[in-house]
């Protein structure tokens, strides 16, 4: 028998888009289109389907909600007021888009007051919520045994028109149809309007067969018609093998009466008048402001108890499993703590002095190796990159769309899609993701960086060939701009660690990082595994910077990072030849120095010493901060690198130890005269050779 909606439901559903109307109208600000459209598809979603429970939002086996139409952020804002989450008060509803309020212009990832997710930049939600349903798959395959389905929710969103036209939205749900998310469902609010006005100016797509040949099931429903909505959803719910888009036809605006299906109603102030007409037509007093009768109150408020007996049903059925299954109860705690286990790091390599050295990227493959099996909740892959990345676990299995039973998941070429879907991952809980692709391609998934380090999720980002260094690919892929841009990302956190025991300690310092995002940035080309006899341990990396080889009264600074640290120390050796006394200081991450006290700092860097040189195989940007405006930086200058063998490369861009030497004697007003016993490097065809930055 089909679920009955009485005149309650609708009443609730009128509720939700008063509160909306008089939220933007206060604000005089705000996108009342989506709520005002989509309130009736959210009454179901609250009433009838999703388990969650308001006491404990951050319940593991809840259904998590993404509104990926971000600039709908009053319908979720409303819902999560209604249904009785105690943060969510209605006098924040009333501060919507002020300063400080929990109700910012779009939904910020606050999980106490029900927000799972960030969203606002389209696209993202949908790229998030499918990581969401990939840690769902993984855990339950993890954890659940017969009679034991401990992992047993679904990731629900609402996603727009501009969400399925950003390109990120291709890549997750390509990715999604893949590996079969059979618990993911998405609420499609086909309105046929953006801000432009009807979406056939720009957007003709048939989004059904799209994402029917991304192996998506696809369903229709009136999204005015509750009864259709419940039983599209219902049947996306028995489709156990494949993600389903639910495409629900929505009037935008739906109840104003001059505004609704018209481009004005989806990011524009309505105004009082129409906005006394809508409520008059919703059968709302106009006169009432943010108007919540008590039935409607007490009707959606059963949620509160609703979900309490939800979780504890779902909290014996735990306890009965940690009696039978103690080990997996165990690691599931660990995981879903959010810390890394007491021992992880018990097997972390060490590697032995080598003047040949390794590749960083090939130091930090032995450390995943070594950590696999002593750190659960680590789970990642590559974007299409796994022998270049050195990504994979030595025999992980692949998560495939038949078994989740794996350690290791192939992304695919899809840098944007793979960074949202980390997020997401990270997000739902119980998993640390990591992923790797070449550094010049963080450009592709910036917006899912930048929402990372916005939202302080913990996720690893394994960037490798970090510079010119790759050699002969060219400056396509030689990322000389991309340090500068990442390290400009606040809550950002970038390693470039210098030689193989540096990358041991990067990795430990990321797992351990639990405030946010960490960019790993990795060498193609081996570089030397320094003798640390007499230089600074590798563990100075967790303070960022520190001081790799003194002198007694130096008079000058060598600072540098990853593949240029081993060079500083070379030029160190020329200058003391020329009884210059040089400190070298590894540099591997600005944003751990920064959290330095200034004690610290100044002793590593002091400030009296004003001859520095920054050393670095990427632009200047950032280094006056550390060498001053007065100091001279030897690194990419004028362009973008070039196709040659990578010792050509630094040598025609006079990143070179002669040329740092020469710089420092600069500084301190001496002869320059650092003759170099290799020959010249034959100049690039059709190219000048770069110069250096020296003073300003």
């Amino acid at each position: 028998m089909a679920e009955q909606f009485t005149d309650l439901d609708q009443r609730a559903a009128n509720v939700v888009r008063g509160l909306t109307l008089d939220a933007v109208q206060k604000a005089n600000s705000g996108h009342p289109g989506l709520p005002l459209g989509m309130a009736d598809a959210a009454i179901v979603l609250w009433t009838r389907v999703m388990r969650y429970n308001p006491r404990d939002p951050r319940w593991p086996d809840r259904d998590r909600f993404v509104l990926s139409g971000g600039h709908g952020s009053m319908l979720l804002y409303a819902m999560l007021h209604l249904t009785g989450y105690e943060q969510m008060t209605l006098d924040q509803l009333q501060h919507f888009r002020q300063y400080g309020s929990l109700t910012p212009g779009h939904p910020e990832v606050h999980l106490d007051t029900g927000i799972e997710t960030t969203t606002g930049p389209l696209g993202q939600g949908f790229a998030t919520g499918v990581g969401m349903a990939i840690a769902e798959r993984y855990l339950a395959a993890k954890f659940n045994r017969p009679g034991f389905e401990l992992v047993n929710h679904y990731t629900y969103a609402i996603c727009s028109d501009g969400d399925l036209m950003e390109g990120v939205s291709h890549e997750a749900a390509s990715l999604a149809g893949h590996l079969g998310l059979g618990k993911l469902i998405y609420l499609y609010d086909d309105n046929h309007i953006t801000i432009d006005g009807p979406t056939d100016l720009s957007y003709s797509d048939d989004a059904a067969k799209r994402f029917e040949a991304y192996g998506w099931h696809v369903v229709r429903a009136d999204a005015q018609n509750m009864a259709e909505v419940l039983s599209a959803i219902q049947e996306a719910q028995a489709e156990t093998t494949r993600p389903s888009l639910v495409i629900t036809r929505s009037i935008i605006g739906y109840g104003m009466p001059n505004r609704q299906g018209t481009q004005k109603a989806h990011s524009d102030p309505p105004g009082d008048e129409e906005v006394r007409l809508a409520k008059e037509r919703l059968g709302l007093p106009a006169d009432q402001f943010f108007y919540v009768p008590d039935d409607v109150a007490g009707y959606l408020g059963q949620a509160v108890d609703r979900g309490a007996e939800q979780q504890s049903a779902w909290q014996q059925l735990f306890d009965r499993y940690r009696a039978e299954h103690a080990d997996l109860a165990q690691q599931w705690e660990t995981m879903w703590s959010g810390q890394a286990p007491q021992g992880w790091d018990a097997k972390l390599p060490s590697f032995d002095p080598d003047p040949k050295g390794v590749a960083t990227r090939a130091a930090s493959g032995k450390v995943i190796d070594a950590i696999i099996d002593t750190l659960p909740q680590l789970l990642g892959g590559s974007a299409d990159l796994t022998p270049s990345n050195n990504t994979k676990p030595k025999d992980a299995a692949d998560i495939e769309a038949e078994s989740f039973m794996g350690r290791y998941l192939r992304f695919g070429v899809r840098e944007h899609g793979m960074a949202a879907a980390m997020n997401g991952m990270a997000l739902h809980g119980g998993l640390l993701p990591y992923g790797g692709t070449f550094f010049t391609f963080s450009d592709y998934m910036r917006p899912a960086l930048r929402l990372a380090a916005l939202m302080s999720v913990h996720n690893i980002f394994i960037f490798t060939h970090d510079s010119i260094g790759l050699g002969e690919d060219g400056p396509t892929h030689q990322p000389v701009e991309h340090l500068a841009a990442c390290r400009a990302i606040p809550h950002l956190t970038v390693i470039r660690p210098s030689d193989a025991n540096e990358t041991v300690e990067a990795w430990r310092a990321a797992v351990n990082n639990t405030k946010g995002p960490t960019a790993l940035i990795l060498t193609r080309q081996p570089i030397p595994t320094f003798d640390r006899g007499s230089l600074g341990a590798a563990d100075g990396l967790q303070r960022g910077a520190y001081v790799l080889q003194d002198v007694e009264n130096p008079e000058a600074i060598l600072l540098a990072t990853g593949s240029e640290v081993g060079l500083a120390l070379d030029a160190a050796k020329l200058l003391a030849e020329k009884q210059v006394r040089a400190r070298v200081v590894a540099m591997p991450c600005w944003e751990l120095f920064e959290a330095q006290d200034q004690a610290y700092r100044d002793e590593v860097l002091p400030p009296q010493i004003t001859a520095r040189v920054g050393v670095e195989a990427a632009v200047r940007q950032g280094w006056d901060r550390w060498i001053g405006s007065e100091g001279a930086f030897v690194g990419v200058t004028g362009g973008f690198g070039a196709s040659a063998p990578y010792k050509d490369i630094f040598k025609n861009y006079k990143i070179t130890p002669e040329h740092v030497a020469e710089e420092a004697l600069r500084l301190l007003g001496r002869p320059a005269d650092i003759d170099s016993s290799e020959p010249e490097a034959e100049a690039i065809p059709g190219r000048q050779p770069a110069g250096h930055e020296g003073h300003s």
